[in-house]
């Protein structure tokens, strides 16, 4: 029993913390809750380049985990590069993230046209979500790349406060600006990516952590140490509610997160109207 319930543990803690990392450095960056990982088609471009591995390529284990960050990396430089033109806005990447999202929805598409019938079955477990059949083989590639990712982040975030000044400013102050700002999104991508390989693209845990953990501190400090945590507890408990919600079923965490994100979004939207921040 521990050998099946303790890696489904850590790789459900491991995976929030990643998503939730991901999450929070993509919303601060573009200064927009609407831009995580998964809305804005980093997790989709990672979800499309494994399932290329799986069934175009016959790779598995950590090829499939370095394929998924080269897909994710490819699909953040196009949204960037597609946004950049007369500067970047959060609104443009947000809108050319859905559309790119759509695009890499349709190639996954046309990918299970082509492919056998065990490669579908082997793609659609890295597709839904789930963290049913979580082994240590998917808990040491993302491991491995937080022991890179998170000292990295904490270099570079500590720039975060001169940034939120306007590029201008930061410069004037000292920060390495379009460095800091590169090396932020590389990790970000390198946390969807992985977190993706190793259970899918589980929805929406990328973005309520960070919005939940600025809640929790009232706008005090830049809330990274607890948006991981956040997102550790999010995954943790929803997984908890995918085996024991049904009797007999286990449900993939993917629909519990999701049907939890939904709410959280129309939570959010409700009380930003209140507030006057939509029209």
């Amino acid at each position: 029993m521990l050998n099946v319930r303790v890696p489904r543990a850590v790789l459900a803690v491991l995976t929030g913390i990643s998503f939730a990392l991901s999450g929070i450095i993509f919303q601060t960056l573009l200064r927009n809750p609407l831009a995580s990982p998964d809305i804005i088609g980093i997790s989709h471009g990672a979800s499309t380049s494994a399932v290329f591995c799986i069934i175009v390529l016959g790779m598995s284990g950590l090829w499939v985990s370095v394929g998924a960050f080269a897909g994710a990396a490819l699909t953040a430089l196009a949204i960037y590069g597609s946004a950049r033109r007369n500067g970047v806005t959060a609104y443009r990447v947000v809108l050319i993230g859905i559309g790119m999202a759509a695009m890499m929805g349709a190639v996954m598409s046309y990918l299970f046209t082509r492919a056998r019938l065990f490669e579908v079955q082997q793609a659609l477990a890295r597709l839904i979500g789930s963290l049913n059949a979580a082994n240590t083989s998917d808990i040491y590639p993302l491991a491995m790349a937080l022991v890179v990712l998170i000292p990295m982040t904490i270099a570079l975030v500590r720039t975060l406060g001169a940034m939120q000044l306007g590029d201008d400013t930061a410069t004037a102050l000292g920060a390495r600006v379009e460095f800091s700002r590169l090396g932020l999104i590389l990790a970000a991508v390198g946390y969807a990516a992985f977190a993706t390989a190793a259970v899918g693209p589980v929805g929406f845990v990328a973005f309520v952590a960070g919005p939940i953990a600025r809640r929790l501190l009232n706008g005090a400090g830049n809330g990274f140490l607890q948006a991981a945590l956040v997102g550790a507890l999010v995954m943790l408990g929803s997984d908890m509610v995918a085996q024991h919600a049904l009797p007999s079923i286990q449900l993939p965490v993917g629909v519990v997160t999701g049907v939890f994100g939904a709410l959280f979004l129309l939570w959010l939207l409700i009380a930003s109207n209140r507030a006057g921040r939509v029209n």
